[in-house]
């Protein structure tokens, strides 16, 4: 017998309806309980067909038998598996520990599903209408399923802990009063996090959740036009992947695995900005195909994101910026048009070792990609993408990205230095083309020889003691500043011919002067 009640342990309370007590029985057998009419309009939970007493029950009952239900019939486990009911009033479970399997398909819920601080196995609500769930430092030793779920005002999971996998496929999330869609801040999965081709009108917020193996968001629409974050995921943790990736549509088998060729996909969207600030992400973060409606103030912010792979190939964002400031990453993969042009990108600190271009994309579209991220002139970008070119073997591209921002420097420096910085590009191309200063002393020697050999013998400088008259060996010697041949002192020009012989000792001087400044530069490089 019960205590205080007259009844044994399993009876039907007196008070229960005829579909309470048929939902009582099915839970001591463990047996589906199906209230589905076989309409699928009236069937369909997020319709507009009224559900009437014949397939409702109230939340207190189910909370009854979830907290301290009957015992099972012998040789059965009981569990609570519903179908197509409607449920009336809030379902309180705060702070209560439920033992049996739980598992609601199809069913309507009238008011918030209440879970803080409660306890389960396993939780399954699959293709549910829920006004609101509230579970913030839910436990589940097993799963949490939520597919196909739609939450007209929301959903909190914050802080809450899911043993296994987290599953919010298809759901449809709208916003709470703060905006938010999905407030899930500290959240920790032991395993996978999917919520491929979710829809959440509102912000999905992560921030310092840790997922324990892959966060899927492929084929997810996130609009936070409320807010100013679509995705607000800082200090994200994710073991594996982040996945914001296309997803093939109308085939349950192709959750979690790429779209084969030729199935028909629905790519990512994000309206509103994305903040993945401090996150770390074992394996990869895959964008491929994602598309970033982004405000002028809004951003794609990957600040001081560590991760071995950034597969950045969306879409290029029209407005707003995509931020990588202090991020580093092992390997970037990436194409010329997934990338914002200037005064969009920003990439202060950013590092990487290796690059992967999927596509054609040619070192003059890098250095337009290294030069819109510094709208402002900057070395680093310019030094990083040469290094990483340097150790791939490319020396001929690294010394053009050298090259190069030289130039953008020349553009910053004063009147007199931008002139010295003319000079040094067009003789010695800042000591990176040091076969210029030959061919420049070749053109200057032939034409210094030439111009002497029509200007007839000069008159010796010292009497009779003089070397024969060579117009070569002379444009040579007043061309090298330091070598003497013996000619431009011993020869007295006169008129122009003294002007043309001044002029090549001014040339020589400055074209030495250019590959040694050169040189210098070269040196304080290697």
């Amino acid at each position: 017998m019960t205590e205080g009640t007259g009844r044994r342990a399993g009876d039907l309370p007196d008070d229960l309806t005829d579909v309470e007590a048929g939902m009582w029985q099915a839970f001591r057998n463990g047996s589906v309980y199906d209230l589905r009419a076989g309409d699928a309009a009236v069937d369909d939970p997020h319709g507009d067909r009224p559900w009437g007493p014949e397939r409702s029950v109230r939340a207190r009952v189910v909370c009854w038998l979830l907290l301290d239900g009957p015992p099972a019939l012998a040789g059965r486990v009981s569990s609570l598996k519903l179908t197509g009911l409607r449920i009336t009033g809030p379902l309180d479970l705060a702070g209560g520990t439920v033992v049996p399997f739980v598992e609601m398909k199809g069913c309507r819920f009238e008011e918030e599903v209440l879970l803080p601080e409660a306890r389960f196995t396993t939780l399954r609500l699959v293709d549910c209408a829920v006004p609101r769930l509230e579970a913030a430092r839910v436990q589940t030793e097993g799963d949490l399923h939520l597919p196909r779920c739609r939450f007209r005002r929301g959903m909190r999971l914050t802080d809450a802990q899911i043993g296994t996998d987290l599953l919010l496929n298809q759901a449809v999330v709208h916003r709470d009063r703060a905006g938010r869609s999905l407030a899930a801040d500290g959240l920790a999965v032991g395993q996978d996090l999917q919520a491929e081709l979710l829809q959440a009108y509102g912000e999905v917020s992560l921030r310092s959740a840790k997922i324990g193996v892959s966060l899927s968001l492929r084929g997810a629409r996130l609009a936070g036009p409320y807010t100013r974050y679509a995705l607000n995921a800082p200090q994200l943790t994710v073991e594996r992947t982040l996945y914001l990736t296309p997803a093939g549509l109308g085939s349950p088998m192709m959750s979690g695995v790429t779209p084969a060729r030729g199935t028909r996909i629905q790519h990512v969207e994000c309206e509103g900005g994305v903040r993945l600030d401090d996150g770390r992400f074992g394996d990869a973060v895959d964008l491929e195909g994602a598309r970033f409606v982004l405000g002028d103030e809004q951003e794609l912010s990957l600040r001081r994101v560590q991760t071995p792979e950034l597969r950045f190939l969306g879409e290029r964002p029209g407005r707003g910026k995509v931020v990588l400031s202090g991020a580093k990453i092992e390997t970037l993969v990436d194409r010329a048009d997934s990338w914002p042009g200037p005064g969009q990108l920003h990439m202060g600190g950013f590092t990487y070792e290796n690059l992967v271009p999927q596509g054609p994309f040619p070192l003059a579209e890098r250095l337009q990609w290294v030069a819109a991220a510094t709208a402002e002139f900057n070395p680093e970008p310019y030094e990083r993408l040469a290094a990483v070119l340097k150790e791939s073997g490319e020396d001929e591209d690294a010394r053009e990205v050298l090259l190069a921002k030289h130039r953008r420097r020349r553009e910053t420096l004063p009147l007199a230095s931008k002139l010295w910085g003319y000079l040094q590009d067009v003789t010695v191309a800042y000591g990176y083309r040091p076969g210029r200063a030959a061919v420049w002393m070749a053109v200057l020697w032939a034409a210094g020889s030439l111009a002497f050999a029509h200007a007839g013998r000069p008159p010796a400088a010292s009497g009779d003691q003089h070397p024969h008259w060579n117009p070569a060996l002379y444009a040579l010697d007043l061309l090298l500043p330091v070598v003497d041949f013996g000619q431009a002192s011993q020869w007295q020009l006169s008129g122009g011919w003294q002007w043309l012989a001044a002029a090549l000792v001014l040339l020589g001087w400055t074209l030495a002067t250019t590959v040694a400044a050169g040189a210098t530069r070269l040196l304080r490089r290697n």
